[in-house]
This record gives C-alpha cells, structure tokens and sequence, in this order.
C-alpha cells in the first residue's frame, strides 16, 4: 500500500481510504457486521484512512465506527480518522459554519467515534454567510484545543481554499474526482499543491458508472441522491451505460475490474490524490484495493483517455439542488 503525507509536514497516510457513507444505507441497508467486515479488510491490507462525516445516517456512520474501533485493539492508533461538519441536513438551515455550532458537532461525533480527538476535521460545506477568513478562524481553535490533528475543507473553489489557508494551514480538500468528474484539473488540484493539501477523491468510481457492474436504472431510481441525479436520468442514464461499454472492455483486455483500473487512474495521478471509494462489501473492496497494487504505463493512460476523454460523461454531475453548497470554479 503507498502512503502520503497528508498536508504540509503531517502523518502518512494510505494513499486510499475508505468513505464511509455506504455505512448509513445512504446506498442500501448495511449492517454493522457487513461494515465492520469491510473495516477488517481494510486494516489487513494496511488501509489507514477512515472518512466519515455527522450527516451519514445522522451520526450512523460514526457510531459504527466507534464501535469497531472500540472493539478493535490497537485500531485507533494504527488509523487516520477524518469526519466532518457544517451540512445540516435540515431543509430550514442546510449549511451552518457557526463556530459555537461546529465545536459541538465536533464534541458529538467524538462521542460516536469513541474517541478524543480526529487526525482530519473537515468543513463539510461552506457556508457563505460567513467569511472563509472566520471559518478558517474557527478550524484553528479547533486545531489548538486538541481536538483535530489537522483540518480540511470540502467542495470549495481553488481561490476559498488559498483565503482559507492565509488563516489556519488547510490539510486536505475534499472533492467528488473520477474519471468521470474531473473539474479538479482545473484549478483546485494546482491550488491544493500550492499550500501544501492533498485532494480527497470521493465518488472515485462514478457511484457505479465505472465498475463492472453499475446500477441498473430501476435501482438508482430506489436511491434518493440518485434518482435526482442528472447522469442517473433518462436518456443521459442509457448513453453513460452504453459509452461505459468501451471502458469495461478496456479493464478486461487489461485482466483487470473495471473498478480497479478506476482507482488505479486516479492513484497514478499523483501523491497528492487519495481516493476514498465506499462500499458495504468485501468481494467489491478487493476490486478497489487492487487499484493501488496496479501501475499504469503512459500508454495505458492514452488508452484510457481515448475511451473516456475529458468530458465524456451524459449530464451534470449534480441536479440544480444538489449544487446547493459546492463552489462551482474553473
């Protein structure tokens, strides 16, 4: 397994991590036994990086998590613990960066987690009532109380992240990066290098698109993100499947799941990408896993890219609600 520094002079950390969404049935119903068996494979194959957030399954996540590492002798050390804050949830008020109100989301998901402190505390949306400069502000209280070994930001625009690093060094960025989306190239993978931040690659292989087996479109009109979702929509769901076609062919022609060469084109993106893929399940894990064992040569790269080029993919990646929150940029 590779490692990565995660921010200016921080720990190392797995150059893959697991996200932990799919623990709160955000995907379909997981039980603990099934998401502490994916955290057991994990830590076998020397995962260090855990990332969940307050707002999976309204603490769900957490909660299985400190559980397992409860239960887990040694786990806790051995591991990068990431969560986040500041998306509500709540229709009235659904991003809130109010200091008081993130410092108490914190102490509650330390609850969860069983544990003092996280090593990464992200902002989970920006909330642009406030300035970064005060958000930022509040992320090195945080940092100087002990509770968060380093902080991060998500789904930010390059030039927030360089006002928000002018207040409080940033550690880590999280941003939806596959080779479906690949707005990081362009301008925040380059921003993150400047202040010394990795990119956290959610969604790495496209909520399915990218694997062997993507959801058919009976079931993505079963799941609330999914069924919204522009790329999961007619005709755009039957054009991403059928351009798809030559990219799963590719991975097999190569001896490989489609998922694994997925993971395996962001990791040889460089040690500054650590993508987190979710999943409830064990035979799956093993498909992204392998992702980091893969190396791609130049010419694998040029294959890949002729498959699915730059902008190949049929719809926005978000509905006009789901762009509620992240900063669009270019």
């Amino acid at each position: 397994m590779r490692s990565i520094t995660l921010g200016k002079g921080g720990p190392n950390v797995s150059q893959f991590g697991i996200g932990a969404m799919s623990f709160s049935g955000a995907y379909g119903v997981a039980t603990t036994d099934e998401c502490h068996a994916v955290l057991n494979a994990c830590r076998a194959a020397g995962v260090t990086h855990i990332d969940t957030a307050n707002l999976y399954g309204k603490g769900r996540s957490e909660e299985i998590i400190g559980d397992w590492l409860t239960a887990n002798k040694g786990a806790r050390s051995d591991m990068i613990l990431a969560t986040k804050a500041g998306n509500t949830g709540d229709p009235e008020r659904r991003f809130n960066n109010d200091p008081d109100y993130l410092v108490a989301c914190l102490d509650d998901s330390l609850k969860r987690l069983k544990t003092d402190y996280v090593d990464l505390f992200y902002i989970h949306r920006y909330d642009a009532t406030h300035t970064i400069e005060d958000v930022a502000g509040t992320l090195r209280r945080i940092l100087d109380s002990g509770k968060a070994r380093a902080v991060g930001l998500s789904e930010v625009a390059p030039g927030t992240l360089r006002r928000a690093v002018a207040e409080c060094p940033i550690a880590a960025v999280q941003s939806e990066y596959s080779l479906s989306t690949r707005a990081p190239e362009l301008g925040l993978r380059q921003a993150c290098e400047e202040v010394g931040a990795i990119v956290v690659a959610f969604s790495p292989v496209g909520r399915s698109l990218l694997t062997d087996a993507p959801f058919s479109y009976e079931r993505a009109q079963t799941i609330a993100f999914t069924k919204n979702n522009p790329r999961f929509q007619q005709p755009n769901y039957d054009l991403n499947i059928k351009k798809n076609q030559a990219f799963r062919k590719l991975a097999a022609d190569m001896g490989l799941p489609a998922a694994t060469l997925a993971i395996a084109w962001l990791i040889e993106k460089g040690d500054d990408v650590l993508p987190i893929p979710g999943t409830r399940n064990v035979d799956h894990l093993k498909e992204l896993l392998k992702g980091t064992e893969v190396r791609l040569s130049e010419d694998d790269y040029r294959r890949i890219e002729e498959v699915l080029p730059v902008g190949w993919a049929y719809g926005d990646r978000y509905s006009y609600a789901q762009w509620a929150g992240p900063e669009r940029y270019s």
